[in-house]
């Protein structure tokens, strides 16, 4: 087996355990959320249907399109948790490697991509990594 599917297989499994778990929290009502209601951990969505599902029911939602090989986007990775703990919004994480069709529905051209739904309408688009209040005032317009 080649060390990059040995990679891949790890990646898969760690997301496995992390969606149980996520699951399982929320099974049991203890997931984290803030006092408005909203998760106060970046919500990992894999797929149209998720994201969609996510969109409808939250308010205002920022995505975080990201991939693991992506130097700036680990390097906005802290800024997008403090986000997810300390704004309104529900902040979603989408994997572009692992949801190809779902990045290109959304015109994803490069990474890190931060896409902003209010109402389930994309209404703000941020290619690049933005310090942290810029993005917060971006959130705070739709809150």
């Amino acid at each position: 087996m080649s060390e990059k599917t040995s990679d891949a297989d790890e990646l898969d499994e760690i997301r496995r355990q992390k969606r149980e778990s996520l699951e399982s929290n929320i099974e049991n009502g203890s997931e984290a959320e803030s006092s408005d209601g909203s998760p106060s951990e970046p919500v990992h969505v894999n797929g149209g249907d998720e994201l969609n599902s996510l969109v409808a029911d939250a308010g205002v939602v920022l995505v975080d399109f990201y991939a693991d090989w992506c130097g700036p986007c680990k390097m906005l990775e802290p800024t997008v948790q403090t986000l997810a703990e300390t704004t309104d919004a529900t902040v979603a994480k989408v994997d572009i490697d692992q949801n190809q069709p779902l990045a290109s529905q959304y015109q994803v051209r490069g990474v890190p991509t931060l896409l902003l739904f209010s109402d389930g309408e994309p209404v703000e688009q941020v290619v690049g990594v933005r310090d942290e209040q810029t993005l917060r005032g971006l959130v705070e317009q739709y809150t």
